[in-house]
């Protein structure tokens, strides 16, 4: 499967401070806005995303047809071909998406050991 872009999705307590602690180790703003209580941050092809009370839990995040750089790419999976894949693996998922269509949705899932995943297609 083609999972796209990686990330780790963080739960913080106070953007701001998470972001001069992230800049310390290198880190440098990427996207996102940290007045609404989220920013993504980046130090060469790692991304870190710092959420504020936005997200339940650390969650490791892929974003099908983007590279590292959140440029597009041409050959993906589409999270309902990834969906459908994992359902037929019998892999149970905590969120789906509508099966066909194209475009932007998500799915969510939890590894054996309680560790978030989000499966997150923005185009």
């Amino acid at each position: 499967m083609k999972l796209g872009a990686f990330s780790i999705s963080l739960n913080v307590e106070n953007v701001e401070v998470s972001r001069d602690f992230y800049k310390l180790l290198g880190f440098h703003d990427f996207g996102g806005d940290a007045a609404q209580g989220w920013l993504i941050m980046k130090n060469g092809d790692t991304i870190l995303g710092l959420f504020g009370g936005m997200i339940e839990a650390n969650t490791l995040t892929f974003n099908p047809g983007w590279d590292q750089n959140a440029q597009n790419i041409d050959e993906f999976d589409d999270v309902r071909v990834i969906q459908k894949r994992l359902k037929d693996a019998g892999i149970s998922l905590s969120s789906e998406c509508a099966d066909g269509g194209e475009g932007p949705a998500h799915i969510a899932l939890t590894d054996p050991d309680g560790n978030a995943i989000l499966i997150d297609q923005h185009r």
